[in-house]
């Protein structure tokens, strides 16, 4: 009898010895890999919503940056363009719509566009059902006159704002990020 518990513990002495230490199975690696896969996601939900409840915030007391990195003209010409040139800004009773895209649309702005200030009025914000935002202005000044419309999904700062000039239909929508006045870098043209 001893000599069998001596060959059972020779069997898991030389199992314990052939396995090297910190080695894990297949599986083992895959559930690992999953766990830090599904760590990472919740981190970045936890995140967006953050970033989506502060750009809430932002828009209720009119005071926020849309940082656009596309623009989509009438006709579905799309530009990606520089964050800090093209923009549409709020303080308070004050507008400012921005749009440099070295191409699509030339301007005297000195950055490559135009930029348009103006006087805010007829501020409207509705949440749907499902938590989604729409923020619409307008906006008058010596060089533009158009309502703007700022549409946001729920869970993010991700934003569409639509401009409709109210004197042609050369309607432009800037895709971007909401952040407010404080964190925004953007560099504003000379306005007309």
């Amino acid at each position: 009898m001893k000599k069998f518990y001596a060959l059972i513990a020779l069997v898991f002495t030389l199992v314990a010895c052939s396995t090297p230490q910190g080695a894990t199975s297949s599986a083992d690696k895959k559930a690992a890999r999953d766990q830090e896969r599904d760590k990472q996601k919740a981190e970045e939900e936890v995140y967006d919503e953050a970033t989506f409840q502060i750009a809430v915030q932002a828009l209720n007391a009119h005071e926020f940056v849309l940082e656009a990195d596309q623009l989509i003209s009438r006709r579905g010409m799309s530009a990606f363009v520089n964050t800090t040139t093209n923009f549409v800004m709020m303080n308070k009773d004050r507008a400012t719509v921005q749009i440099a895209s070295n191409g699509m649309i030339a301007g005297p702005n000195g950055v490559g566009g135009i930029t348009v200030d103006g006087m805010v009025s007829d501020v409207k914000l509705k949440t749907s059902k499902k938590g989604d935002i729409d923020f619409s202005f307008n906006v008058q000044g010596v060089g533009i006159s158009a309502q703007v419309l700022i549409s946001m999904s729920n869970g993010s700062n991700e934003a569409s704002a639509t401009v409709y000039p109210n004197f042609n239909s050369n309607n432009i929508t800037l895709n971007g990020n909401i952040v407010t006045l404080g964190e925004s870098s953007v560099f504003k043209g000379r306005s007309f």
